[in-house]
């Protein structure tokens, strides 16, 4: 009798065991999914079995009675069915990207409604669901579809097309596939199938192969992330210039073509993209599909920082992996390299571990998880260029950005009278958006406080004119600037544009240069800086910046939107100025000078009155 509780679950085991593979579909024999697809590529070895994904019939010869109980049919990881397809199995995985920023779009909707119309107070995300912060509080996501006013309607129609909760087609070289599979189902240029199931070859909207990436390229990225912000695209060393098809050289468009009809030219890469690291190789895995928390913007999501492998106000944090179920250990498993017990690994501004970058002999490591490659990291902590005092609330890449993308005057237009695609409701309505830039630039970039207190570079973030027409062909809004914060103001938004160099921008540029404080292209008369790019619908504020100098006042008139951002105040736009003062002896940050803070009324002693005396000569 005491045997029996043994041996009875043994018995349940063994038909269990049986169910579980019949189910799932262990490969035996060949189903109809495979007699008539043949050639198509495996998913992967642990995704053998047609049905267990896609559902169906595998052993029905009639086509309509096999396809229909198909989850798609094409994209079993469509949204509307990930839960019996992708998440169950993957259940971990599925309530972080659920949650994750580039499924639910919250920050990009939250901030459209501040500043188009719209700010309700209300969460928003591409699909109504219920999600829980940080702090484990519960909030439901309203719908967007419900969202009826400009806001709404832009991003249904404009903006939700990089949205991952849908899938994007006949988009040259922007599509993808909805759900898991938008990252991990890569598509070619034309969102065609290239690989050997005759049946759908050269057919689109498909991946261009039936092969799982576990570990997504850098073309992954580049599908969402070539407009807006253009980070894949300063990434990789791309510009798409003012216009679509602008002739660049010779009279000839860019040697690459992109979504749009835009040409690219050739740029300097980030230095990173140089040496050949993925997006991944520096993102982790939280950061790109979430760590099971809702957040309402990017900064909030985003784990990693520079000072994590490169050290900085700090040194680089590390923690000795112990545990048998330690992230990196699992998620390396993916890796051309795994890693092991007791590696001393790299955390992350979050402070969790990476799982590609650790401590050894001395040096930290960045292991390319696609590539294998090991990179080594530099560690600046303690050098006299990262040591000046001043510098202490500096994101390293105001410094460190080659370019970053503006684009000033853009002119929405919102046309009542004519269809377009709502694309999360799935229907053509009313109102069509389209947009026209007035100017574009790389370099100089503005600089103001970020949403972390730090300085940071900034960017129009929706710096718009908008024109509304109505069904009748009357303007109900003619060039109009959006109210923000109360007032009809343009804005700017902390950004990183992702080209970053070796080389920081010169001490001389930076304090000497006001547009790179927010005063755009400008003339300096007596105490007055006077901005110069002027368009009628701005007479007495430029377009490119976001401070004057009238009489030694410094006025700000453009907000920088985010929580917690704003413009340099007056004191600090002196304060940085006057560092002119002393860079005209005192060259470089290796002077002893820059390691305590500036004393300007040393000008006035003996020493440097009889110095600037001898100069007069």
């Amino acid at each position: 009798m005491a045997m029996e509780p043994y041996i009875v679950p043994k018995l349940i085991l063994i038909p269990s065991m049986l169910l579980f593979f019949f189910l799932a579909g262990c490969g035996r024999g060949e189903s109809t999914c495979v007699s008539c697809h043949r050639g198509i590529e495996h998913a992967s070895a642990s995704h053998a079995s047609c049905v267990a994904c896609h559902g169906g019939n595998e052993k029905a010869r009639n086509k309509d009675v096999s396809h229909n109980t198909m989850f798609g049919p094409k994209n079993p990881a469509d949204p509307e069915h990930w839960e019996r397809t992708c998440g169950a199995c993957h259940a971990y995985q599925l309530d972080r990207v659920r949650s994750n920023l580039m499924y639910t779009n919250t920050g990009m909707i939250k901030n459209i409604q501040l500043t188009w119309e719209g700010e309700n107070g209300r969460l928003y995300g591409g699909r109504g669901d219920k999600v829980f912060d940080a702090a484990g509080r519960e909030h439901l996501l309203q719908g967007v579809s419900g969202l009826d006013n400009l806001s709404g309607e832009l991003y249904r129609k404009f903006c939700s097309q990089c949205h991952v909760g849908i899938e994007t087609s006949g988009v040259y070289s922007a599509g993808h596939g909805s759900g898991c599979t938008a990252c991990h189902f890569p598509y070619n240029d034309e969102a065609t199938y290239e690989g050997k199931d005759r049946t759908v070859r050269g057919k689109g909207s498909y991946s261009a192969s039936h092969a799982m990436e576990k570990l997504p390229g850098n073309q992954v990225c580049y599908r969402c992330h070539n407009r807006s912000g253009r980070i894949a695209l300063s990434y990789e060393g791309l510009y798409d210039g003012n216009n679509g098809l602008v002739p660049t050289r010779r009279g000839l468009p860019g040697p690459v073509m992109a979504s749009g009809g835009r040409n690219l030219v050739h740029i300097a890469p980030d230095v990173h993209a140089a040496a050949g690291m993925d997006c991944i190789d520096c993102h982790t895995s939280r950061d790109v599909m979430g760590d099971g928390y809702a957040y309402e913007n990017m900064y909030l999501q985003t784990e990693i920082s520079c000072e994590d492998c490169h050290g900085g106000r700090r040194s680089p944090r590390l923690l000795a992996l112990g545990r048998e179920n330690d992230q990196p250990l699992r998620e390396s498993q993916n890796y051309r390299m795994q890693m092991r017990h007791g590696m001393r690994m790299v955390l992350t501004a979050k402070g969790r571990p990476y799982s590609n970058v650790f401590y050894q002999d001395g040096t930290i490591y960045v292991l390319g998880k696609r590539s294998g490659k090991l990179f080594r990291s530099k560690v600046i902590t303690g050098t006299p260029e990262h040591a000046v005092v001043g510098h202490g609330r500096m994101e390293c890449y105001a410094c460190h950005s080659r370019t970053v993308v503006q684009c000033y005057g853009c002119h929405t237009t919102y046309d009542k009278g004519r269809m377009g695609t709502d694309f999360i409701r799935q229907e053509e309505t009313p109102g069509r958006f389209s947009e026209k830039e007035d100017y574009r630039m790389l370099y100089p970039f503005p600089l103001a406080i970020n949403q972390r207190g730090r300085i940071s570079p900034v960017t129009p973030g929706c710096q718009t004119f908008i024109t509304v027409v109505e069904e009748t062909g009357l303007r109900s809004k003619n060039e109009y600037v959006a109210r923000y914060k109360g007032k009809n103001q343009l804005r700017f938004a902390p950004f990183y544009s992702h080209n970053t160099g070796k080389k920081a921008v010169g001490c001389k540029e930076c304090h000497g240069n006001p547009a790179f404080l927010g005063f755009g292209q400008h003339v300096i008369a007596g105490n007055s800086i006077e901005g110069t790019m002027i368009c009628e619908r701005s007479a007495d504020k430029p377009l490119d910046g976001f401070l004057t100098l009238q009489q030694g006042r410094v006025k700000a008139y453009s907000a920088i939107t985010r929580e917690k951002s704003r413009p340099l105040d007056g004191k600090e736009v002196k304060r940085t100025l006057a560092v002119n003062l002393c860079l005209v002896c005192h060259l470089g940050a290796k002077d002893p000078i820059y390691r305590k803070e500036l004393d300007y009324r040393a000008l006035d002693d003996a020493l440097h009155r009889r110095l600037l005396s001898d100069r007069s000569r």
